[in-house]
């Protein structure tokens, strides 16, 4: 099949171009050129604008696509524009959507795809961008069975060989070099809450899996960790992939860290302090979906990796051991009662 895939450059698409290539499928990407691609050699691309409803008409008039996997598509009016270019055009669309479209916390897990998503509660949306992906889908979900065959996925926590290796404080790679050196690591909460990252080649093969299948026309499908973990049990499997020693955890309550450090902690207030559990098995059944890198196997590659080439930051590159000599002295002064 000819597939096109609407921002090629990113880090599961790059992962979907090289599965796809393997598979046998024609495969175009269409981006801006602003980002090196690695990606083969057969893989072309189309440079345009998708934001540009008439870059978006020309690319599907110049691919002619049997499938598209929308990448970029963040909104409900680029979603309007992707419906009206490629409406009797592609047979099928597959939009890449996010788990941040439920609720949080969740009513009850794990989490199916029939939970209620934000767009169908009273509940305040987890974020705009949540928001935004939710109404996103609603219209590709209009579309199906007109304009096309809709199948939308959506991912949890991902991540590649270059990272990103998430932490409490966002993604910054001194982290790393923090468990290396055995430095204290700051943890949102008392670290029991849950936390599942997968890595990108697993999230490409579910991808890969949707196109050209007709199970998928009309479906949405959770592709994420089959591997879910405590923030405590996070901490010391990093470690042990980077054969560090045992970490020392400080917990600092998730809203003081959020009052002290408003300009770190976006990604903790919206999603990291929830549980989360997503069951995976409707894409396993239709999809093929396989959790087949473990975390510490996948941690160790990205660590790598990053060495390689010389992008794991200091360990002191941050604030934290700041926060944590104020957070420490603070307790202290609490349990002594002072």
């Amino acid at each position: 099949m000819r597939v096109l895939i609407i921002g090629g450059t990113g880090l599961i698409s790059t992962g979907i171009a090289r599965q796809l290539v393997a598979a046998g499928h024609e495969v175009v990407a269409f981006t801006r050129g602003t980002t090196d691609a690695d990606v083969p050699e057969a893989v072309r691309f189309r440079h345009g604008d998708r934001s540009r409803r008439e870059d978006l008409d020309r690319v599907a008039a110049e691919v002619d696509p049997d499938c598209v996997i929308d990448m970029v598509c963040f909104g409900p009016e680029t979603a309007r524009d992707a419906v009206d270019a490629f409406a009797g055009v592609a047979d099928q669309y597959v939009f890449c959507s996010t788990v941040d479209v439920y609720r949080r916390p969740p009513a009850d897990q794990p989490i199916t795809e029939s939970a209620p998503r934000e767009s169908e509660t009273d509940a305040a949306p987890v974020s705009d961008y949540a928001a935004d992906k939710a109404a996103a889908e609603d219209v590709f979900f209009d579309a199906h069975g007109d304009a096309f065959a809709t199948t939308v996925i959506r991912p949890w926590s991902t991540y590649g060989d270059r990272g990103p290796v998430l932490h409490t404080l966002g993604s910054g790679t001194y982290y790393l070099d923090r468990i290396r050196e055995g430095k204290p690591v700051i943890v949102h909460g008392d670290g029991t809450a849950l936390w599942g990252p997968c890595h990108r080649d697993d999230v490409a093969g579910a991808f890969v899996g949707a196109v050209g299948n007709a199970s998928a026309h009309g479906e949405a499908y959770h592709v994420t960790s089959g591997e879910p973990m405590t923030w405590n049990q996070y901490h010391r499997r990093v470690a042990s992939a980077l054969d560090a020693p045992e970490p020392e955890l400080v917990h600092v309550p998730t809203d003081l860290l959020c009052e002290r450090l408003p300009e770190r902690t976006d990604l903790l207030a919206d999603h990291l302090r929830y549980t989360t559990v997503f069951d995976n098995a409707k894409a396993e059944r239709d999809l093929g979906f396989a959790y087949t890198i473990d975390f510490e196997t996948g941690v160790r590659r990205a660590a790598d990796a990053l060495e390689s080439t010389g992008d794991i930051d200091p360990w002191d590159a941050e604030s934290d051991d700041a926060v944590i000599r104020e957070w420490r002295e603070a307790t202290a002064a609490f349990v002594g009662g002072r």
